[in-house]
């Protein structure tokens, strides 16, 4: 255990005696709360299925101190944490003494309806600030959060007090990338108002960590600017340090390998004694500082670590001054007070019903009153109740707040042109929206990392300006260097300009997709990215998602339709994985007309209670735009997710289904088609996920009892015989439309890309991976042959 610099106090904490007797009661407390919680889990509730519940009580002792500290003394009510998510049930034994967690839910920890396994904003009804689980997302989404909150401040959007966006980090999550990504983006960002504070009980899931791990973390958090408070010794510690042989004593503990620590922790006083005299035994005064400690003191001595010393971790979170944001390291034992203290096994053990029986004893709680708030304690309920009213985290009344709706119109105008992609109307009209001084186009705000220009959205920018909490002038411009993109920053501008970290985009749109929950303050976030980006930031984008949080992602190019830059740039998995999201809308429309409507209906849906977020998979390919006016029926169409392009005769044998950039071919194929098969059709899907999860429902309704009820896609496919075949074509895996099928028994022939792709042209890649013309046509051939056979 290596020595630093120690946190020095400032001085004597106010009111410490009673506030310290009462906080000491409530960490007792919280303790035995977590730690029984998880045995009736596991060892007392009936179980069905035999799974072993869990619910890691190691972890959890490792930072009952540090959050009994934080909620029952430090946190103000504008403070918004992420729990570390191994200690949900210290969040939710805190909760429930703070009246805002029910024993029901204690009870039914992890079961149906129970406080969950790890904290959630959507799952749990206590009031959990960031959804954790995935480890290091919650942590760096305190970052994205409190640049969200300079963001709503400066622009005068939010008039909440502002707030220290606080993240407990186990130590084995700093493992994680995305958590240094996001440091390096806060520091381009001046980042400011954020507390991490690691549990450094050297632990992680397997084993030890390795010695002098805290080198390189202060080390990288001091280089980003980040102050850095070194949390080790608790009061006995360093009281002990003050007597003969203290230095000594110091000197042992800052060399003594993590290993060694946590073995000795485990094995207690008798083991601390026997290695104490050996290395120190003829060191003055260690004798008589052994003698003075029976095995109990002596182990209890040796890990008073700062994490687990109320006055230390008050003095240190008081004793911060400043915006700045600060990292504690502080020094805890996994499992602290626990049978399996510091054992290196500890981080999935369980208590046994005897080791349970003794803690119990030890917490002095009667028979029947385990889940009583105060039973066992020293001070009388009727004054820990009163001094749970005074706890300034819950003296504001509810901290999850709301705001209304933006207005947004039932559609934009379409840019005029006969051949356009989607990601230019995609810009153009962005572009429109930007010029208007209207709530809606105060509320978008863009993000993107560094494809900013090349995802179409310069036109936004060059009207909006970039987001900076200074002014920062546009040095090109000044120097007269011809630019057609004016990057100047201010606190009035609405594009937020991310390095090339796609963790980070996804964590930056969950932050501003939270601020009206957050922050009290409506925002319309769009992010903007490479689609075959998507999966390397899809952990970030499946969190934000799970938080509900609300956004819209542009990806664009879909599929291999950006030819010549190769594999690496082609998308194939992100159709299936836009339908596989969870409260996420995903559309892939071939006209700027269908992605007009797509745009305006997707702002409204995001702000709805029931809504959720957008997804646009979008192409740079230019293709004819027809020429029509989408009237209600067929924007209502459009948003459903399909339409009859071409539409099939009353016995059509034949139907071409066809999704985003390969309509040309389609088309192509289909006029081939129809000389021979005058009554085929072509249908356009919009969106194969609002088709399927409408085909889903429907289903689940009918088998509910609702007999008649029926899904866009069933109404669809039910201008089709039930003998016709389809071709499904997309540039994309071919299961996002082959489920088509199923709908009304159709045989299919399902074309897409299965295989990656290379440098080349459209027509010899789509030739290649069987989407071209020629390959729809010989695929209808085929299901026509087996109509006949």
């Amino acid at each position: 255990m290596p020595d630093t610099t120690m946190f020095t106090p400032a001085g004597s904490v106010a009111g410490a005696d009673r506030r310290l007797r009462m906080l000491r009661a409530l960490e007792k407390k919280v303790l035995w709360l977590s730690t029984w919680m998880i045995h009736n889990a596991n060892h007392l509730r009936p179980s069905r299925d035999g799974l072993k519940v869990g619910g890691h009580q190691a972890s959890s002792a490792s930072v009952a101190t540090i959050l009994t500290a934080l909620y029952f003394d430090v946190l103000r009510p504008q403070d918004r944490v992420a729990v570390k998510p191994h200690a949900s049930p210290v969040f939710h034994a805190i909760q429930y003494l703070l009246g805002r967690q029910q024993r029901e839910k204690l009870e039914a920890f992890r079961a149906l309806g129970g406080a969950q396994s790890y904290p959630s904003r959507t799952k749990d009804t206590a009031d959990v600030d960031f959804s954790t689980g995935s480890v290091g997302l919650g942590v760096a989404g305190t970052a994205f959060a409190s640049l969200v909150q300079d963001y709503v401040r400066l622009k005068g959007l939010s008039r909440q007090p502002e707030g220290r966006m606080i993240a407990i980090v186990g130590d084995a999550e700093l493992d994680e990338g995305n958590v240094f990504e996001a440091m390096l983006e806060g520091w381009k960002h001046d980042l400011r108002n954020t507390w991490w504070i690691i549990d450094y009980n050297r632990q992680s899931l397997d084993s030890i960590v390795s010695d002098k791990l805290w080198v390189p973390i202060e080390g990288m958090f001091r280089s980003l600017g980040w102050n850095v408070v070194i949390l080790k010794y608790g009061k006995k510690l360093q009281a002990a340090f003050e007597r003969p042989g203290g230095d000594a004593l110091r000197d042992w503990i800052d060399n003594c390998p993590n290993q060694l620590y946590s073995a000795l922790t485990f094995k207690g006083g008798a083991a601390w004694r026997e290695v104490l005299k050996r290395d120190l035994g003829e060191v003055a005064g260690i004798r008589a500082l052994l003698d003075a400690h029976d095995d109990d003191a002596l182990a209890d001595l040796m890990t008073n670590l700062a994490g687990h010393d109320l006055p230390t971790l008050l003095e240190a979170f008081h004793g911060v001054e400043g915006e700045r944001p600060a990292c504690f390291i502080a020094y805890t034992v996994k499992g602290r007070g626990l049978p399996f203290a510091g054992h290196k096994d500890n981080h999935s053990g369980l208590m046994n019903p005897d080791q349970v029986a003794a803690f119990k004893a030890r917490c002095a709680v009667p028979d029947g009153q385990e889940w009583d708030r105060f039973a066992g304690l020293d001070v009388p309920a009727a004054e820990l109740e009163e001094f749970l009213r005074e706890v300034p985290f819950v003296s504001g009344g509810e901290r999850r707040l709301s705001a209304p709706a933006v207005p947004v119109p039932d559609g934009f105008a379409v840019p005029q042109g006969a051949r356009q992609s989607t990601q230019e109307g995609f810009g153009r009209i962005l572009g429109e929206i930007a010029k208007d001084s209207g709530d809606l186009a105060a509320r978008i705000v863009t993000t993107s990392p560094d494809v900013t220009v090349s995802t179409n959205l310069g036109a936004w920018v060059n009207r909006r300006g970039l987001f900076d909490r200074t002014l920062r002038e546009d040095i090109f411009k000044e120097q007269k260097v011809v630019s057609a993109q004016r990057w100047q920053g201010s606190p009035d501008g609405q594009h937020i300009e991310l390095g090339i970290a796609e963790h980070n985009l996804f964590l930056m749109l969950g932050a501003l997709g939270l601020s009206h929950d957050l922050f009290g303050t409506r925002l319309l976030p769009i992010g903007t990215l490479y689609d075959p980006f998507v999966k390397r930031g899809l952990d970030a984008f499946n969190y934000a998602l799970y938080q509900d949080a609300r956004f819209m992602v542009v990806a664009t190019p879909s599929g291999i339709s950006l030819a010549p830059e190769g594999g690496a740039h082609q998308s194939i998995a992100t159709p299936l994985i836009g339908m596989g999201l969870p409260k996420l809308a995903s559309f892939e429309p071939a006209y700027v007309d269908e992605l007009a409507a797509i745009l305006a209906w997707g702002f409204r849906w995001m702000q709805q209670p029931d809504g959720g977020s957008v997804y646009l998979r979008l192409s740079t390919r230019q293709l004819d735009q027809p020429v029509r006016t989408l009237d209600a029926p067929l924007r209502d169409a459009v948003i459903e997710g399909g339409y009859w392009l071409r539409e099939p005769a009353p016995d059509a044998d034949l139907a071409i289904v066809c999704s985003g950039v390969v309509m040309p071919e389609a088309l192509a194929a289909f006029e081939q088609i129809r000389e021979d098969v005058p009554g085929a059709g072509l249908l356009a899907v919009t969106s194969a996920d609002r088709l399927h999860q409408g085909w889903t429902a429907a289903r689940a309704a009918r088998q509910a009892g609702e007999a008649d009820a029926q899904s866009p896609a069933d109404r669809l496919l039910s201008r089709l015989p039930r003998r016709a075949g389809l071709v499904t074509v997309l540039d994309g895996h071919p299961a996002a439309l082959s489920w088509l099928g199923a709908v009304r028994g159709h045989r299919v022939a399902a074309l897409g890309v299965e295989g990656f792709g290379q440098s080349a042209d459209i027509p010899d890649l789509y030739r290649v991976h069987g989407l071209d013309a020629d390959a729809i046509l010989d695929a209808a051939a085929q299901v026509l042959l087996d109509r006949k056979d």
